[in-house]
């Protein structure tokens, strides 16, 4: 049971490590630019780079979820 205790207190500090939300943050922010960028100008060339930011930025969101999620092995 001790040994059970150990583990998830372990697997909970690495869940919690700040470096994971700050992660979350940077692409939320870029998140928010390329969603902002694809509705306020009319040029395909800079809708298509808002896309890829948006695409960037969701990937390192999904990127930190995911080390959430395994942190719980």
């Amino acid at each position: 049971m001790e040994n059970n205790k150990v583990q998830n207190s372990e697997s909970i500090q690495k869940a919690n490590d700040p470096a994971i939300y700050k992660t979350i943050v940077i692409g939320l922010i870029l998140c928010m630019i390329g969603t902002f960028g694809r509705f306020a100008y009319d040029s395909f060339a800079v809708s298509l780079i808002t896309w890829i930011i948006l695409f960037i930025g969701a990937i390192i969101c999904c990127k930190a979820v995911f080390k959430i999620l395994d942190s719980s092995k």
